[in-house]
């Protein structure tokens, strides 16, 4: 496994970003895609239709644009998580402290909320007291599943050895391995 001050070369083409929900995945994906100049496609765009439903053309818009030679996405769903493991070069772990992903998860949750910010083909956060009644509402959902990524990342050194794993700890690291990442003209 890799770390923050890890040059990887070549570079990578097509990154996932995974991590606990709340951590920071999509908008690290965007910076990432800024950064070297590909693709990055909102894996939540693709699955959530209107009203919350699963879009049935899901599995082949992942197949379609992870057969393109650059993308970065998040690394979701576990109907789509082999194909995607399969395809990738570089899997970004945030692996940041628990509290960081709750507290961002809490701050992101409320801001969508009260501002009635449209998600995907639609979609608004539900109301905050759904929190209370909802199990699967995404701040339980986020508390729930906190640790899912210290069970399903490591294993792939050994079931994926082509894809390079880097693990970053801190919004510190994130930001300077993004920073070090190659621009198209370099």
């Amino acid at each position: 496994m890799l770390g923050a001050d890890d040059v990887l070369d070549p570079p990578p083409r097509r990154v996932l970003v995974a991590g606990v929900t709340g951590v920071g995945k999509t908008t690290t994906a965007g910076r990432i895609s800024r950064r070297l100049g590909v693709p990055h496609t909102e894996i939540d765009a693709l699955f959530h239709g209107p009203g919350w439903v699963p879009r049935p053309t899901f599995e082949a818009d992942v197949e379609a644009f992870t057969a393109e030679p650059a993308w970065v996405t998040e690394w979701q769903y576990h109907q789509v998580r082999p194909l995607l493991v399969e395809r990738a070069d570089t899997l970004v772990w945030l692996d940041l402290p628990v509290l960081v992903a709750l507290w961002r998860l809490v701050r992101r949750t409320i801001r969508r909320r009260t501002r009635r910010i449209e998600l995907w083909n639609g979609n608004v956060e539900p109301p905050l007291w759904t929190v209370l009644v909802n199990r699967d509402h995404i701040i339980r959902w986020g508390l729930r599943t906190r640790r899912k990524m210290q069970a399903q990342v490591p294993p792939l050194e050994e079931t994926a050895p082509h894809l390079r794993i880097v693990r970053l700890r801190s919004q510190a690291e994130v930001d300077a391995w993004v920073h070090r990442l190659p621009r198209p003209s370099e």
